[in-house]
């Protein structure tokens, strides 16, 4: 008989894959985004568009790209277009539905920071850069976030802010006119994050099965909010385990033939 346990990134991953609803047009970050992207197009949404910062639409890879350049990206897509025409006409152009990123901390208004770790001149860790997400995070029709959730990652406050998402909160994205609507989830390896209507700070409104309120509360750098609905996520089917696994184990045979 298969073994439908999981693990807290397989049900982050699934969680994260469920957000997207099919049709929808998505610029795809690497690595956790890209896989809860392509999770979603292989079983609820095959018709979701993904679209990444190289410059493919509609890619339909068989095994997760390790960078945005991944042969695999342009040779499974509808179609290849500069970087250019990526950003001015497809994301500036408010062509783009969802914008699905990660990043290395996030704050309550659930900006975030992909830049450095400690003081900017002399950081303790230097990360990847800010690549397509400032601008991805500003003008996509609304914004999907996945990480996992410790004090490390959720901070009081960011070392440097890379990506905006809700500012200071409340009106801010308006107030600089920012023509997307910002993030609307945060999905952790615990549960799932949503801004406030109002205050646009995050409220945890779903639990992943087996975790307590406590340990969610005790990961958080702020006192967290909850929602007085604060609800179960469901927990992963056999069919998203199954098709989640297959896709990781290709990709790993695949990476370690081309290594």
């Amino acid at each position: 008989m298969p073994d439908w346990t999981y693990t807290a990134d397989e049900m982050m991953t699934i969680a994260a894959s469920r957000m997207l609803r099919n049709g929808a047009v998505c610029f795809v970050g690497i690595g956790l985004p890209s896989a809860a992207a392509n999770l979603a197009r292989l079983t609820h949404a095959p018709g979701v568009v993904l679209v990444y910062e190289s410059g493919t639409i509609g890619s339909k890879p068989d095994v997760l790209p390790l960078s945005i350049g991944d042969g695999e990206l342009a040779e499974t897509a509808d179609a290849v277009v500069s970087s250019v025409e990526i950003f001015s006409y497809w994301l500036q152009g408010g062509r783009i539905d969802v914008g699905f990123l990660g990043a290395a901390q996030i704050d309550r208004f659930a900006n975030i920071n992909t830049t450095v770790i400690g003081d900017y001149n002399s950081p303790t860790v230097r990360l990847p850069g800010a690549g397509g997400a400032p601008e991805i995070a500003a003008s996509s029709g609304e914004v999907l976030i996945t990480l996992r959730q410790n004090k490390r990652s959720f901070v009081e406050r960011l070392d440097f802010v890379t990506s905006g998402g809700h500012l200071s909160g409340g009106s801010g994205r308006e107030q600089l006119r920012l023509p997307g609507r910002g993030p609307a989830a945060v999905i952790t390896d615990l549960g799932i994050l949503m801004p406030d209507p109002a205050t646009k700070e995050l409220t945890l409104t779903s639990m992943h099965p087996g975790i307590l309120l406590e340990r969610v509360l005790e990961a958080t750098g702020w006192p967290l909010k909850v929602s007085s609905h604060l609800e179960t996520t469901a927990p992963p089917s056999a069919e998203e385990l199954s098709v989640l696994r297959n896709l990781q184990e290709r990709t790993a045979r695949a990476h370690a033939r081309d290594a």
